[in-house]
């Protein structure tokens, strides 16, 4: 009965404000969803109880070619999103998260794939006196990512259409405090889409033949955040991030990088010492150097204004031998102007998260 509830919401509004959002090419969509929270690591594995389920609700604004990135990116959506998850478990709690999101199209538009990125709100997080028993999240608010990927059919009666597919979400403060084992959901779609506009324009088709070339470019970012060992209780400690690299661009839409990182995470010095002292049977040095530098090969996915960065990145100096000799960097930049650009990234040593890392940077 709930989730009729959100479709009202969802469709309401649509319907009584119509008139003042048809010139702008919006459309809506409702998506429920069910499924499974994925056993990825055993410490949440009582926290998997049943399947949960939730909604989707989506506002999407269409691009018909205005701008050069939309026709080479095969016309994407762009829009705001919000997502209700029922876990059925009274110590993982339920999840509200709000995110931006791409839609991204192929088979003649009827196949859409969808990447969001936002922020959840979850009900109950671990406390040590009142919920010891959810490692999964450990603070109320925390990032959220989810890739949705949809067989979708528009305006099958009026405007109203249809569509169904699969979503992966990802709950996870990224050690902003322990624990955070995090939470993966799988799950099968379907939902209701409504589209404001009976007649939409022309697709405008920009071929631009020039070849696209473009020399060397010097990158230097400052990162920062905080963060806490896996141990409980430890304390969240500042960390600092210096980054430079070369990036050559390939193409309108990719470049490639090659650069270095000096960390100095401030939470190893403490755990460091800890484990000295709690296994000192290790005869580990609590004096070791805590401080990091690696080399990393990266990639650059261009749209307008954003771009999608990845990087894989080695250990050259890790005294500590902390974390494994390998850690990647995923996260999204917005260039203020074009040579200045803001940073939001999650650094990881493979499936597990040790940074949320906000930055500010400089191309030339």
């Amino acid at each position: 009965m709930r989730y009729c509830f959100f479709l009202v919401l969802l469709f309401f509004p649509g319907f009584a404000f119509a008139q003042n959002v048809k010139e702008k090419n919006y459309f809506v969509e409702a998506n429920y969803f069910y499924g499974n929270i994925l056993p990825h690591n055993n410490t949440i594995k009582h926290l998997i109880t049943t399947h949960p389920e939730g909604v989707f609700l989506s506002l999407n604004r269409k691009t018909y070619g205005n701008a050069n990135w939309q026709s080479e990116y095969n016309f994407p959506d762009y829009g705001l999103s919000f997502q209700y998850q029922g876990n059925k478990n009274e110590t993982l709690g339920d999840l509200y998260g709000l995110y931006g999101h791409y839609n991204f199209y192929f088979l003649k538009r009827n196949l859409q794939f969808r990447i969001g990125q936002g922020i959840a709100y979850s009900t109950n997080p671990y406390d040590k006196e009142h919920n010891f028993r959810n490692f999964a999240y450990s603070t109320r608010l925390m990032p959220s990512t989810y890739f949705m990927l949809n067989y979708q059919k528009q305006k099958i009666w009026k405007g109203l259409g249809f569509q169904t597919g699969l979503v992966l979400v990802h709950h996870s403060n990224a050690n902003i405090k322990a624990p955070n084992t995090s939470t993966n959901t799988m799950a099968f779609t379907v939902g209701l889409n409504y589209n404001f506009n009976e007649q939409e324009p022309d697709y405008i088709t920009k071929k631009d033949t020039t070849r696209f070339t473009e020399p060397l470019r010097y990158n230097v970012v400052f990162r920062s955040g905080v963060n806490e060992s896996d141990v409980i209780g430890s304390g969240q400690y500042p960390f600092y991030v210096l980054s430079g690299h070369v990036d050559k661009r390939i193409s309108k839409k990719s470049a490639l990088q090659f650069g270095g990182d000096f960390f100095w995470s401030l939470y190893l010095k403490e755990y460091i010492r800890y484990m000295a002292i709690a296994y000192y049977e290790k005869n580990s040095d609590p004096d070791v150097d805590y401080k990091r530098a690696g080399v990393f090969i990266g990639h650059e996915l261009f749209i307008n204004k954003i771009s999608l960065e990845t990087q894989l990145g080695c250990y050259v100096y890790n005294p500590a031998k902390i974390n494994g000799t390998l850690y990647q960097r995923v996260g999204l930049k917005y260039y203020i102007t074009d040579q200045v650009f803001g940073a939001f990234s999650l650094k990881t040593h493979a499936a597990k998260a040790e940074a949320l890392e906000f930055g500010l940077g400089i191309r030339l």
